[in-house]
């Protein structure tokens, strides 16, 4: 009895020691990227939310990926588009500064839903929506779920499909039950996260070089926090449950734009979440040699792709001036 009790006193101290670990991380992710927007109360959550350029200007709104945050798009593509467009990046519902109530809220159609209240807060009827990796397969989850909210899908490495099985580095965010997901997010999982995090982003960011700034000026460091651990792994559930229903109405998809990959993704595979995407409107482009972090490490080149999209997108708006009444 006296060894139990022993075993339970040690371990007990032991996640006491992480828990302290964890805070120190926590705070010191905080100091590395403050909050550099503004924060709008939607249902289930909140939205943390940063705009450049001109509010007149047709408007671009931006979705990361997993275990990511806005940080990945105003790091270089936000100001390249804010000289043309009226921009908006956002750090999805749980993500970043932004808060979700609960883990149901991590499925597709809750994400786009959240996305939606928040568009419609702010006054946006049809935005070209950019949409990183799991942003997405989110973006054409809103697409299909308000059709007028959206006027063209510019999506860079995204999840189209349901995978057969989750990528190796994010293996370990697989946990499906919300007690156990609770406790290591508060004890083992920031320790780790912060001495694995040069393994991790080079499996990311694979076959290029993660840039030395990640954690700082792409906010990496707010991965460094219970909150992200948890979110991420709610994502990875949440998404997997969800995203087979979405492959079903594809074929109900009537937004116009295209897909741009880099041919040597680590993460997920161009052949399986790109070309398929044809069959249902949507270009399919590769940039050779490349990797996942494209919108990162090719920042112009997916600032082009964007602009061409976004381009596109107008062009129905101005053949309908050009036939009306006084041109027929």
């Amino acid at each position: 009895m006296t060894t139990i009790l022993i075993l339970i006193t040690v371990f007990a101290a032991f996640l006491i020691g992480m828990n302290l670990w964890t805070r120190r991380l926590t705070r010191e992710g905080h100091e590395t990227v403050p909050q550099m927007g503004k924060i709008l109360p939607i249902n289930g959550g909140a939205i943390h939310y940063v705009e450049k350029g001109d509010p007149k200007a047709q408007t671009i709104v931006m979705i990361h990926g997993l275990a990511g945050q806005l940080q990945h798009f105003t790091y270089a593509l936000m100001d390249d588009l804010a000289k043309d467009y009226h921009v908006i990046a956002l750090d999805r519902p749980g993500c970043g500064y932004s808060t979700r109530d609960t883990a149901d809220l991590a499925r597709l159609p809750e994400q786009a839903r959240m996305v939606d209240e928040f568009l419609e807060a702010k006054a946006v009827s049809s935005a070209v929506l950019v949409g990183h990796s799991l942003g997405g397969a989110v973006s054409l989850a809103l697409a299909l779920d308000n059709p007028r909210r959206v006027s063209a899908l510019a999506l860079l490495a995204p999840l189209t499909h349901k995978l057969d099985a989750t990528p190796a580095v994010f293996k370990p965010l697989e946990i499906r039950t919300e007690w156990l997901r609770n406790l290591i997010g508060h004890t083992l999982a920031v320790p780790l996260a912060a001495k694995m995090a040069p393994h991790t982003l080079g499996a990311v960011f694979d076959p290029e070089v993660p840039p030395e700034d990640f954690l700082d000026r792409a906010g990496g460091a707010l991965g460094l926090r219970p909150s992200a651990f948890i979110t991420a792994s709610q994502d990875v559930v949440g998404v997997d449950n969800s995203i087979g229903a979405q492959n079903a109405r594809y074929p109900e998809l009537r937004i116009p734009g295209g897909i741009l990959y880099g041919s040597q993704d680590a993460i997920l595979s161009p052949s399986q979440h790109g070309a398929p995407m044809t069959k249902f409107g949507l270009t399919d482009e590769e940039i050779e040699g490349l990797g996942h972090m494209i919108l990162i490490t090719k920042p112009d080149a997916c600032a082009a792709f964007i602009r061409k999209i976004a381009g596109a997108a107008e062009l129905p708006e101005v053949s309908a001036l050009e036939t009306g009444p006084e041109n027929a």
